[in-house]
């Protein structure tokens, strides 16, 4: 058990080895534990992942051919209105800021496309908008 008071079991089978299966045996105390990487250590980079605003290849190509600029204030605003989007529990959402509109998946953080002021204005398949 020492192992397990050190958080140093990666996998969910290595855990299931500890406890007794349905008949009551205990399984196989053989089984090798990597204990490299803790799941802490494994969930908080994945945590760390997920917290970084990312651009799809389309919102990309969108940003270039519709001459959009953000300056460093603007991707802040719009990194705090995703974060306010998903305190909401929105998965979709439109971003406002200033003269500009970012359509954004929020469960993936990802701006999926932009639109500057001179741009056709429909958003569909939203479920929340924020504005900055």
């Amino acid at each position: 058990m020492n192992q397990l008071q050190n958080n140093r079991y990666v996998s969910i089978e290595q855990m299931t080895n500890l406890y007794p299966d349905a008949s009551g045996k205990k399984r196989a105390d053989n089984v090798s534990v990597d204990t490299g990487v803790s799941f802490r250590q494994i969930l908080e980079e994945k945590q760390a992942q997920t917290t970084e605003l990312r651009f799809s290849k389309h919102a990309n190509e969108r940003l270039a051919s519709r001459n959009i600029r953000l300056s460093a204030e603007q991707k802040e605003r719009l990194e705090c209105g995703v974060n306010k989007a998903s305190q909401k529990g929105i998965r979709d959402s439109l971003v406002m800021v200033d003269n500009m509109a970012f359509i954004v998946n929020i469960t993936n953080r990802t701006v999926i496309t932009a639109v500057g002021e001179g741009d056709d204005k429909i958003f569909t398949n939203i479920d929340g908008a924020i504005i900055t």
